[in-house]
Parts: C-alpha cells; structure tokens; sequence
C-alpha cells in the first residue's frame, strides 16, 4: 500500500495515507468501480474501515462478481463548507470475498449494517495496493456556505 505525502501540487494538497483513511472512516458511503461484462459499472455501498481495508455487505450480483478477486476502484468525496474545500479519496486494489469462517464472524462484529433491505449476505474486503487523498480549494461555481449560495 502506498501513499502520497502531503503537500501542495497545481491540483491541491496531496494527503499523507492515514488522513485519507481517516477521511474514508468518516464517510458513510463510497462508489466502488468495477468492471461487469466488459464495461465499468459503478455502486454506492456504504462500508466501513478494518485495519487499512474497506470493507462492504452485498448479494450476489454484478457488484459480488465484480469484485470478487478482481481490481477494483472506491473513492469517497466530501465538502467542508466551512473551508470552501473539497477533498476527494481513491483505493485501488483487489476485492477478496471473504470466505473463512474465521473471518465472516470477524466481519459480522464490525459496525456494517446494509442501508438497503434484502438479504446482503456476502462480505467483501478491498484489499488496497494505492490510497490516494487530495483536497483543494473550490474556486468555481457556486460555493456553499451556512447554507446560502456564495458567487
């Protein structure tokens, strides 16, 4: 796994990768990319953090099995009003279905209940080989501020 170390580039601060995790932590869902049938998909999935992994609950579907084994992509994004700055998180690495007995109870301890109903009975871990984190200022459009549109 590798990170970037923080610093300011033309395209904002690159963030060292324990606040990029400490950002995924905080965010209640991501997009995690995969690829279904030759073509890249792309599905919210709200997940939590273990021990430097993402992981998330779902059903077999087009999200399993194109995850399972595979490379994946997960990013989380966030607007902090108060600063006017957006930050943005990416993971790339491979998605492990997690199959041992011993690791399906550790999972079902973590704090991920899914957000939609159905059975979500399989879990999945992305196991990163790159975290990358940037923030920068917006200095475009509308900015939103308490709630009111700043020109």
């Amino acid at each position: 796994m590798s990170g970037n170390v923080s610093g300011a580039t033309g395209h904002g601060e690159e963030l060292p990768t324990h606040e990029s995790l400490a950002l995924l932590r905080e965010s209640p869902v991501g997009r995690l990319a995969v690829v279904v049938e030759g073509r890249p998909d792309i599905f919210p999935v709200n997940h939590v953090v273990d021990h430097g992994t993402v992981v998330f609950r779902t059903a077999r579907g087009s999200k399993f099995w194109g995850a399972a084994g595979l490379p994946v992509a997960f990013e989380v994004d966030g607007y902090d009003a108060s600063t006017g700055h957006a930050w943005s998180v990416v993971v790339h690495g491979k998605g492990e279905v997690l199959i041992r007995s011993d690791d399906v109870f550790e999972a079902l301890q973590l704090p991920l209940v899914p957000w939609q109903s159905g059975p979500k009975p399989e879990f999945v871990r992305i196991v990163p080989h790159e975290i990358t984190g940037r923030r920068f200022a917006v200095t475009g459009g509308a900015r939103y501020q308490s709630g009111t549109a700043q020109h």
